[in-house]
C-alpha cells in the first residue's frame, strides 16, 4: 500500500509523540529531540493524553484492540499540524498502518487515519527532508567516530537511513564509518523476542559481534527499542561499545555550543 502524500511541515507547529518507550525508560532522548527541533525554529507542543499507538497490539494480530488505541491516539492528536516521533517503529505504524485499520464505513475514523498517516514524519526525516536541514550547524566536544544500526520497521517500512547518515556526516567532530550487516534485524522485533527467545538472542548475538568488531566508537540508530536490545547484549559480554539514539548525539553537540 502507497503511503499518504505529505504536505510541506515547514512553519507548522509540531506535536511530539514521544512514545511508550522513550516516555517510560528514556525521557531524556525525549527532551533531546525537543531541543533540537526547538534549536532549528520550530514550535513543539506534547499532547499530554498522548499513549501507545497500538503497534504491539496490531502486530499480534490483535486488531480489534489495535483500533481502540488508534482511535485514542487521534483524540490525544486532533489538534496536531504535523507529528514527529523519534522511532522508525511507531511513524510506520502511523504512516503505514493506520490507513489499513480503517475502511470508509468508518467513517470520521477512516478520514481522521489518512490525516494522522499524512502528517507524520520521522525525527531525522522531518528534519532533512521535511525541513531540509542536513547540516545543523553543531560540532561535538571532541572528535567521535560513529557506525549505524538501520532498524526494520523504519529502513523497510518507510526507506529512512539517508537523513540519519547526512545529519552526522554535517556534525563537526564526527567521524562516520560502516557496521557490518547494519541493516541486519537485531533480534528484538517487539514481541518476537519473547515468543522466540533463542532466536532472538542468536540475532542479538550477530549484530553485538558485529558492534565490536566495527571501527566506530559508538553505534547510533532512530529505534529506542533496538538500543535497549543491542545495548543488553553489550552489557553481559562486558562490551565498552554502546549504541546511542541519534537525537541524543544532536543534543549533545547543542549543549556544548551552549556552553
Amino acid at each position: 500500500m502507497a503511503l499518504p502524500a505529505r504536505e510541506s511541515p515547514v512553519g507548522k507547529r509540531v506535536s511530539l509523540f514521544v512514545t511508550c518507550i522513550v516516555d517510560m525508560i528514556y525521557p531524556g532522548t525525549g527532551l533531546s529531540v525537543v531541543e533540537i527541533l526547538e534549536h532549528v525554529g520550530v514550535r513543539v507542543d506534547f499532547p499530554p493524553a498522548q499513549t501507545c499507538c497500538g503497534q504491539p497490539a496490531f502486530n499480534s494480530g490483535y486488531r480489534d484492540e489495535a483500533r481502540t488505541v488508534a482511535a485514542h491516539f487521534f483524540k490525544a492528536f486532533k489538534d496536531a499540524e504535523v507529528i514527529v516521533t523519534p522511532s522508525g517503529s511507531c511513524a510506520t505504524m502511523l504512516r503505514h498502518e493506520y490507513p489499513s485499520l480503517f475502511t470508509p464505513d468508518d467513517g470520521e475514523r477512516y478520514q481522521e487515519a489518512q490525516r494522522i498517516a499524512s502528517i507524520t514524519w520521522e525525527f531525522s526525516e522531518f528534519l532533512v527532508d521535511g525541513l531540509g536541514m542536513a547540516d545543523l550547524d553543531l560540532s561535538l566536544p571532541a572528535r567521535e567516530s560513529f557506525a549505524f544500526h538501520d532498524a526494520c520497521h523504519g529502513l523497510r517500512g518507510l526507506g529512512l537511513g539517508g537523513a540519519s547518515r547526512d545529519l552526522l556526516a554535517h556534525l563537526g567532530n564526527a567521524e562516520l564509518t560502516e557496521l557490518n550487516e547494519c541493516e541486519v534485524c537485531c533480534g528484538f522485533g517487539g514481541l518476537f523476542s519473547v515468543k522466540m527467545p533463542e532466536l532472538s538472542n542468536a540475532m542479538l548475538q550477530n549484530k553485538v559481534q558485529n558492534i565490536n568488531d566495527a571501527a566506530a566508537d559508538t553505534i547510533v540508530t532512530g529505534d529506542v527499542s533496538c538500543l535497549t536490545q543491542m545495548n543488553g547484549g553489550l552489557s553481559r559480554r562486558k562490551s565498552g561499545k554502546r549504541v546511542v539514539h541519534l537525537a541524543d548525539v544532536l543534543a549533545k553537540a547543542l549543549r556544548k555550543e551552549r556552553a
